[in-house]
């Protein structure tokens, strides 16, 4: 596929999914906080998105990858992203009732939609990486658009929390689900453009092998990916309850003052930093291996958690960010043990190439249905986050953070000892 025949549209769309991916995902948790405010809602009822989005790869996870096999790239993001659109319209349709007294109706209706949208969500991640490679021609140039889409994947985390701290504003019992129909919006608006871009778009591609079942029996003798896949259902603990709790604790801690657009501002920042995490990340590479490059971090999260979890509250720093409003910078004071919390994005952003690498590592035949099964191990942050929202309704939100330190304790084990392949 050479320069002029590339499909740009399709391209530039497949870019604008894979920020859509973050942007979608990522809505959830901003999302816990307007649920909070329908009524006398518990920590872990209050991340019902989040459940039903990440509950949703444990079932689509093996499936996706046999559309694919069946379909094509192609038809299995159309499927995809009509299964977007269906959950979309789904969790707006719970912002029509009214919560105060249709209190069970409703989350069962946004339930229904996140966990639709997870299907998506899954679809999408199990197309968008392979298709920007096949679009861009493979070798470098594929490689190339891939990264660049994960930076407007990170671009997109970022935007949420902004986008959603500016429609929410100061969160009240008067503030409703319907508050946040413009993200919503902009969220359907990308997926119909897209399915009208990808459906007129003409794409050659490969064939695809059948998937063999069977195979994920042979995928597992292999303890380093046993034990692989284990470590990414505790790193999306990491990289998703980080922010999230950071934005509760920021929300629900009347004595810091600040409402809910500031705290959107201020969980920007970690997903800024990760974005810059996968720059730094795509530069050394080449010349620093999976096994290094999550040894340093896990042990870098586990400083920062611990540090986040016991500095004093009443020493602060400043942390930046911009008011969309009047595009200008602006100053939050946040305890430094928030900032440090912060921090951890620069450690995400390279945690799931680098244990996706060691864990396939000798796996030969069995690669591609490991594939599947690593993307339904993504189901780890509803799992995750449900048991941190369990010790913070327990205790507290600093406390919960125990829950993010066994997982990075876990990725250090992995990285030093889990990881090596026995032949």
């Amino acid at each position: 596929m050479n320069q002029q025949t590339k499909p740009w549209g399709a391209i530039i769309v497949m870019i604008a999914l894979f920020a859509m991916i973050a942007f979608v995902t990522n809505l959830c948790s901003p999302m816990a906080n307007i649920i909070k405010a329908q009524g006398e809602i518990s920590e872990v009822l209050a991340q019902i998105g989040n459940y039903g989005n990440f509950v949703a790869y444990l079932v689509m996870g093996i499936p996706a990858g046999m559309l694919i096999s069946k379909y094509g790239y192609k038809k299995t993001a159309l499927i995809g992203l009509a299964v977007g659109i269906t959950g979309i319209l789904v969790q707006w349709s719970s912002s029509l009732l009214d919560a105060k007294e249709n209190l069970g109706t409703v989350f069962g209706i946004y339930l229904l939609g996140a966990f639709i949208t997870g299907f998506c969500m899954c679809i999408l991640n199990c197309v968008v990486n392979p298709m920007l490679n096949l679009l861009g021609g493979g070798g470098n140039a594929g490689n190339q658009l891939i990264q660049t889409g994960g930076v407007f994947n990170s671009l997109a985390a970022v935007a949420v929390y902004i986008i959603m701290g500016a429609l929410i504003g100061e969160v009240t019992p008067e503030t409703k689900i319907a508050d946040a129909t413009p993200a919503l919006m902009i969220a359907l608006g990308i997926f119909v453009i897209a399915f009208i871009t990808i459906m007129f778009t003409k794409i050659d591609e490969p064939e695809q092998a059948p998937v063999d079942v069977n195979l994920i029996k042979g995928a597992l003798k292999y303890r380093h990916f046993v034990l692989g896949i284990l470590a990414i259902f505790l790193y999306m603990g990491i990289e998703v309850g980080t922010p999230t709790y950071v934005n509760m604790y920021l929300v629900n801690t009347p004595e810091l003052g600040i409402n809910a657009a500031t705290a959107g501002l201020i969980v920007a920042v970690y997903w800024f930093l990760m974005m810059i995490g996968r720059f730094v990340g795509a530069s050394i590479g080449s010349k620093v291996s999976s096994r290094v490059m999550i040894t340093t971090v896990s042990i870098i999260t586990i400083i920062l958690v611990a540090f986040g979890m016991f500095a004093p509250t009443d020493v602060t720093v400043n942390v930046p960010g911009i008011d969309w409003a009047t595009l200008s910078l602006i100053w939050a004071n946040v305890p430094v043990g928030i900032f440090a919390f912060l921090l951890v994005g620069l450690c995400t952003s390279v945690m799931w190439g680098g244990i996706f690498n060691m864990a396939v590592e000798g796996l030969g035949k069995y690669t591609a249905v490991a594939s599947g099964i690593f993307m339904t191990m993504v189901f780890g942050c509803a799992v995750m986050l449900a048991i941190q929202a369990q010790v913070a309704e327990m205790t507290d939100y600093m406390t919960s953070y125990w829950v993010v330190l066994f997982c990075a304790a876990y990725l250090l084990f992995y990285a030093l000892v889990g990881s090596k392949v026995k032949k």
